[in-house]
C-alpha cells in the first residue's frame, strides 16, 4: 500500500506532530474539528485511521500514537538536525537525531502568513525581485516598514509610510517613483499583510530590518 500523503494528510499529520512537540499531549477531537472546520468527529477518524493504514500511526489500548517511519517512506517536511557542533574550541562532534526544522520553527506565526508572487523590480534594493515569492503575515504594517496594500482594486509591495496626509508608499528602487494616497480615497485603502521574508530559488530570507 502506497505510503504517500495527500496534502489534507500530510497537512493534518504536521498538526499533530506540531501540537505534541509544543505541548507534550495530544489535541482533542474538539480541536481537531475547530482547526481543520469539519463537519463531525468522524472526519477526525477517517484521517486518523488514513495515517494508521499508512503507517505514520500506530494505535494500542491507550490510542494514537507516531509510529517509527522505515527507511524509503516518504521524507518528513523539514530540514533535519543531526547533531551538535562546537562553535569554541575543539570538541568531540555529538552525532544525535535531533528532529527538524520546520517553517513553523522559522516562522512562528505560520498559521497567519501566505505567500505573493512578485512582478517587477520595483523593490530590488532591499533584495526582492522579480520572481520571487514574498511571505505576507496577516497583521497591520508599521510606519516604514514594508508591506502590501490593496488601492483601487490594484495592489502593490512599498515601504509604507503614514502622515497627516494619508499614506506614502516608497519604492526600493530609484527608477520607480513614490505613490501618495489622500484621505479623500484612504477608506479604499485595505492592508494585505506585513511583509516578514521571502522565498526563490535560493533560499528562504527573513526580514532583516525590524521595522519590516
Amino acid at each position: 500500500m502506497s505510503r504517500r500523503l495527500t496534502p489534507k494528510q500530510r497537512a493534518f499529520l504536521e498538526f499533530l506532530r506540531r501540537y505534541s512537540r509544543e505541548t507534550g499531549g495530544w489535541p482533542t477531537y474538539r480541536e481537531l474539528i475547530d482547526r481543520f472546520d469539519y463537519r463531525s468527529p468522524n472526519s477526525v477518524t477517517q484521517n486518523l485511521e488514513s495515517l494508521l493504514r499508512k503507517g505514520y500511526l500506530d494505535r494500542d489500548d491507550d490510542g494514537y500514537r507516531f509510529a517509527d517511519v522505515a527507511e524509503g517512506a516518504e521524507r518528513p517536511q523539514g530540514i533535519p538536525i543531526r547533531g551538535i557542533i562546537s562553535a569554541g574550541r575543539l570538541q568531540e562532534a555529538v552525532e544525535e537525531q535531533l528532529g527538524t526544522i520546520t517553517l513553523d520553527m522559522l516562522f512562528p506565526d505560520l498559521d497567519r502568513i501566505f505567500a505573493i508572487r512578485v512582478s517587477g523590480n520595483s523593490m530590488q534594493g532591499v533584495e526582492i525581485f522579480d520572481g520571487d515569492y514574498v511571505l505576507l503575515l496577516d497583521d497591520d504594517i508599521p510606519n516604514g516598514g514594508i508591506g502590501a496594500v490593496l488601492y483601487n482594486g490594484e495592489t502593490s509591495l512599498k515601504k509604507v509610510y503614514y502622515d497627516q496626509y494619508g499614506l506614502r508608499l516608497e519604492p526600493a528602487n530609484d527608477e520607480y517613483t513614490d505613490i501618495h494616497i489622500r484621505p479623500d480615497v484612504f477608506e479604499e485603502v485595505r492592508v494585505l499583510g506585513r511583509y516578514v521574508g521571502h522565498v526563490n530559488r535560493n533560499g528562504i530570507f527573513k526580514r532583516s530590518d525590524a521595522r519590516a
